[in-house]
């Protein structure tokens, strides 16, 4: 029996990932052009992103079996999208194609010095999920199911599913919005930003609070280059961030929440699992793209063998309900 739940019992998957994916174009440029100022830039590429797409395939990089369950358009930004996810072999049966609708996109312009990026995009309204676009035997098939929060109430349903069938549910959310407390109430992992943090609860470590009296078993607020914070039992675990020559931040959350699922599989401690996605996230900062420096297992377990992590710094306590 591990930490957080008595062994379920078998299932087809490792993983089912329900929520957003992308065609991003990514651009590298010598520092960010002042307000209605111009910057050429340095590097171009259009490459295959969004939020849960890229965390099953950074899963699958770590040798879990998975799905991906989400919208995409049906022109030919879905075929770049998809490509990836069907040549690691990530079922896919579940996307769905909304005729006469463009495929999610992002458009990322990522400072060379730092690697900071900033992204814009646009998502059809068309693309959205709703409930009736889930079924029960597509979340029950995972021994894990990670969301996103963009369409609050059809991951509300699949996470109420989830728990039904004593499936561990983790939430990526980055961005407060209406029907998010429904959400964070029906989830075990949430993993939020720390913007997420401070709007929402106005503090990180009210953030912690808060999520733990929602019920969360560990809530954990990401903290960039610095690590993460987290909670178990009202006790704070402290987990800083690896040191690496980041060449583009993008993703980087992304593969932090497939190592937190691998680690959370593979019984590891909260400690544990949360080196092992910090190592994740700062693996994939070394390449550009949300999916371009994905580790695989043997480079993962590596790189924590023989890394050891920045010393902790506190995050400025800024509330920004008050700002």
């Amino acid at each position: 029996m591990s930490w957080w739940q008595e062994q379920g019992p078998p299932r087809e998957l490792d993983l089912v990932g329900i929520g957003q994916s992308s065609i991003d174009h990514v651009g590298l440029l010598d520092g960010l052009p002042a307000f209605a100022g111009k910057e050429p830039l340095v590097a171009y590429e259009c490459q295959p992103g969004g939020q849960i797409s890229t965390a099953v395939l950074a899963a699958s990089r770590l040798g879990l079996r998975a799905a991906f369950v989400g919208t995409v358009g049906d022109d030919e930004a879905s075929l770049a999208v998809l490509a990836p996810l069907r040549a690691a072999d990530i079922d896919v049966e579940g996307v769905r194609v909304r005729v006469g609708t463009p495929t999610q996109v992002a458009l990322i312009l990522v400072d060379r010095e730092s690697g900071e990026r900033t992204v814009v995009w646009f998502r059809d309204p068309r693309l959205r999920l709703s409930p009736g676009d889930l079924r029960r035997e597509q979340i029950e098939r995972g021994r894990a199911l990670l969301l996103d929060a963009g369409d609050p109430e059809a991951a509300t349903w699949a996470a109420k599913v989830a728990r039904e069938a004593r499936i561990p549910v983790i939430l990526d959310a980055d961005t407060p919005m209406p029907g998010i407390d429904a959400l964070l109430a029906t989830v075990d992992f949430p993993i939020v930003s720390r913007e997420f943090a401070e709007q929402h609860f106005g503090s990180v470590r009210g953030a912690l609070a808060g999520l733990e009296a929602a019920g969360a078993r560990l809530p954990v607020v990401t903290l960039g280059k610095r690590g993460a914070l987290a909670s178990s039992d009202g006790k704070e675990i402290r987990s800083p961030g690896f040191a690496v020559a980041a060449h583009d931040t993008t993703g980087a959350g992304d593969a932090f929440h497939a190592a937190f699922v691998w680690g959370l599989l593979e019984g590891f401690s909260p400690e544990e699992i949360l080196r092992a996605a910090n190592a994740a996230a700062a693996l994939n900062c070394r390449a550009l793209g949300a999916q371009g420096g994905l580790a695989t297992r043997e480079q993962l377990l590596t790189f924590l063998a023989q890394e050891r992590p920045r010393e902790w710094r506190e995050p400025e306590a800024v509330d920004r309900r008050s700002v």
